[in-house]
């Protein structure tokens, strides 16, 4: 096929659950390429010379090799290729935003639909799941132990990169199940537990990585007790610590983060009910406020719970800016409109009321405008003054960013953190303040992507590999 040829063949269309159907269960909405569908796919990317789609990808994924060797039938080296760069095909071919990356610098997207680098990156990522035909090699042991804080997808990429160098590789992690925002706060229509478990069993059997769960560093054990055992140590806590908006009301019942919300949906299995009855409070009126990912997480997490609890569903997503402003994957906010989320733009909360009892019962708001672009090109919205008006809502969810939990800063020695509660960290290093302690992730950018977070976790697991080998050359 000529490349004259390719860009006339169609984008694909991922197969998906019907809408109104998936409102009624928490099963995987996109249901992923079939082979023929994921050959049709790849035998569109045009091989460019210079591929401008590498250089979008935080971690520099080697995109035309693997596509190439995908449209051949060689799933083997597809996958080999795949993880020279990306030890979690399955995971990042599910969340991450393509859209704003790869893809966006896709060719074909000039005049047209770039090629769907996330999905192939999903299909390669599943049939290894499936067939494990490329199992990480560790190389000779290098007698060095390092200490991973945090098994999110920062910290389970730089374990992953450390022992595949020979280093012996601990991981404590906060919680009972290893996974971090993988886990806790994406949903199961999103990112099935089973690929999490599965992508992080399959790296820990083949590299003999070791995972301590219920380790809660500056409260179980501290950074100095870590550092008498180990070598060196990376922190990769993500950000995990919720904001709320400063307005009346915030006390009452039925006022929860989106974090809290999630964890409760996710790690406590509400989306297993009845099998599992968690305590998670669902009413029949629910406002989440914000618009980004974990906004729409939670909304539609919530017209699940309602529709399962056999309630009326009826969710409201309240933002400030307008459609044009919605900072959530597009494909997101698709899928969350298609449900039957409830969006109200333009529009800020001033107070939450409650009723004699404490208890949530609505929401006061006041109608925004956009006024002119500033210096940066962004519209800034300012309150139409008298138009207050009121929704009602029986659970508000407030999903406005997270930051760093600052527990790991107790007793941290001179482990220094800037005004924003980030750890003080090189971003193309990790290095931090503190000697053999490095960190990256949203811990050291605040709140970001999954993507982003392994993209620190190679560059911190390659700088600290440079350490320890030097350190061995010296003795």
């Amino acid at each position: 096929m000529s490349k004259q040829e390719r860009p006339k063949i169609p984008r694909q269309k991922m197969p998906e659950q019907e809408r109104i159907l998936r409102r009624s269960n928490f099963k995987e909405v996109a249901l992923g390429f079939t082979e023929e569908l994921a050959v049709k796919e790849a035998n569109r990317c045009l091989q460019c010379k210079k591929p401008t789609c590498v250089s979008g990808c935080p971690i520099g994924v080697l995109i035309p090799q693997f596509i190439h060797a995908l449209r051949r039938g060689d799933m083997p080296s597809a996958i080999s290729i795949m993880k020279i760069k990306n030890n979690l095909p399955a995971i990042c071919g599910r969340v991450c935003p393509q859209e704003g990356q790869c893809e966006g610098r896709c060719i074909l997207g000039k005049k047209g639909e770039p090629v769907a680098i996330g999905r192939l990156e999903r299909y390669v990522g599943d049939y290894e799941l499936a067939h494990r035909v490329c199992p990480l090699v560790r190389q000779k042991d290098t007698g060095k132990k390092i200490a991973v804080v945090g098994s999110g997808p920062s910290g389970i990429t730089c374990a992953v990169d450390l022992s595949r160098n020979g280093h012996s590789v601990t991981i404590f992690e906060s919680l009972h199940v290893p996974g971090g925002v993988l886990i806790y706060g994406i949903p199961e229509f999103r990112l099935p537990k089973e690929i999490v478990n599965s992508e992080i069993n399959y790296a820990v059997e083949c590299l003999n990585i070791k995972i301590l769960t219920d380790h809660i560093i500056g409260r179980t054990i501290t950074l100095d007790e870590i550092l008498s055992e180990y070598d060196a140590v990376f922190i990769g806590t993500g950000a995990g610590l919720p904001s709320f908006i400063n307005i009346p009301g915030i006390n009452y019942k039925g006022v929860m983060s989106a974090n809290e919300f999630l964890t409760r949906v996710n790690l406590m299995k509400a989306y297993l009910f009845p099998e599992y009855d968690t305590p998670v409070r669902i009413g029949n009126r629910i406002a989440v406020i914000g618009a980004g990912n974990v906004a729409m997480d939670s909304a539609r997490c919530s017209l699940r719970l309602q529709t399962i609890f056999g309630q009326k569903a009826e969710v409201h997503i309240i933002y400030r800016r307008s459609r044009d402003e919605v900072p959530s994957r597009k494909e997101e906010f698709h899928h969350a409109e298609e449900e039957g989320v409830i969006f109200d733009f333009l529009t800020n909360p001033v107070e939450i009321l409650g009723d004699a009892e404490g208890n949530v019962r609505g929401i006061r708001c006041i109608r925004m405008k956009l006024e002119e672009p500033d210096s940066s090109g962004r519209r800034k919205p300012v309150p139409i003054e008298g138009s207050e008006f009121e929704i009602e809502a029986d659970i508000v969810i407030m999903a406005l960013g997270t930051s760093p939990n600052p527990l790991i800063f107790i007793n941290s020695g001179n482990l220094q953190r800037t005004k924003h509660g980030t750890a003080v960290a090189d971003i193309e290093t990790g290095r931090t303040t503190r000697e053999r302690v490095w960190a990256g992730g949203d811990i050291v950018t605040g709140a970001a992507t999954v993507i982003s977070a392994m993209g620190a976790g190679k560059r911190t697991a390659a700088d600290i590999h440079r350490f320890l080998m030097e350190e061995n050359s010296k003795n």
